[in-house]
């Protein structure tokens, strides 16, 4: 099974909880691990090729609700290729300079160099998320917001930057035990936030804001994935197979060495 790109314009399914589960079935918990170790090999090695060329680089968004999983995967998952390759950032809420600018300029100044990939644990999504729900924003600015997203990623996409899109989805009981686990795990505790109750209880207004930015946001230059992500092996093994066949598609090549600096292989004694 490998996960399909969200068709933009569709309505997409976020309710009941075999929608954060794989929908077919997938290899046996053993077999799945050392398919994932395989992708994860192969995921370093195009990486390794996408830096040494240096022309194109790759931005991957990061999406989901609270405790939905973004570090479990960025540790699982991007942390098995050359760190020297990878930028990883992680958004807040805004700060005082960034209020005074439009909502993508933080984002673009983050966008990958040609050469590397960049990791967004998330985005410029949260944009059209918390201040639709929170109604701070109209419904007349969150959907211009999608139009000029749009546009953003495919000037992204024209320019070398290929772009692809997770969103974590985890049901609200794992989201529950999560949280508590949280809550319970000294060395997890810190990253309880209280403001996590307040969205868990507009559950249904963040499932309707995601489900119209997966929808109107999921472009053929930048695709969204909805990841089932309540099983966190699963989780890795499907975004895994997208970012290698991302890469793939991508096809880096290492560039060829001149045949003078090759010459001077006989002058090394």
């Amino acid at each position: 099974m490998i996960l399909k790109p969200v068709k933009q314009g569709s309505r997409v399914h976020l309710d009941g909880e075999r929608a954060t589960r794989p929908a077919r079935k997938l290899p046996a918990e053993k077999a799945m691990k050392k398919e994932t170790e395989k992708l994860l090999e192969r995921f370093a090695d195009l990486q390794a090729a996408l830096y040494a060329e240096g022309k194109r680089s790759l931005l991957v968004v990061l999406q989901a609700r609270d405790a939905g999983g973004k570090d479990g995967l960025v540790r699982k998952v991007f942390g098995s290729p050359n760190p020297q390759g990878l930028e990883f950032t992680s958004f807040r809420a805004p700060t005082e300079l960034e209020r005074r600018h439009d909502f993508l300029w933080r984002v673009h100044q983050v966008a990958p160099p040609h050469g590397k990939i960049g990791v967004l644990n998330r985005s410029h999504y949260e944009d059209v998320l918390v201040p639709r729900v929170r109604a701070l924003i109209g419904e007349d600015v969150w959907r211009r917001r999608f139009a000029q997203i749009n546009d953003f990623e495919r000037m992204l996409s024209e320019n070398g930057t290929t772009v692809v899109k997770f969103f974590l989805h985890i049901s609200r009981a794992e989201q529950r035990e999560r949280l508590v686990s949280r809550l319970e795990n000294p060395k997890k505790n810190w990253k309880f936030n209280p403001d996590d109750l307040e969205d868990r209880a507009r559950w249904r207004d963040f499932t309707e804001a995601y489900r119209d930015l997966l929808s109107e946001c999921s472009t053929p230059w930048a695709p969204w994935f909805v990841v089932p992500a309540d099983d966190k092996g699963a989780r890795d093994y499907l975004v895994a197979q997208v970012m290698v066949d991302t890469l793939e598609r991508m096809d880096p090549q290492y560039p060829h060495a001149d045949e003078e600096v090759l010459r001077l292989m006989n002058q090394i004694e």
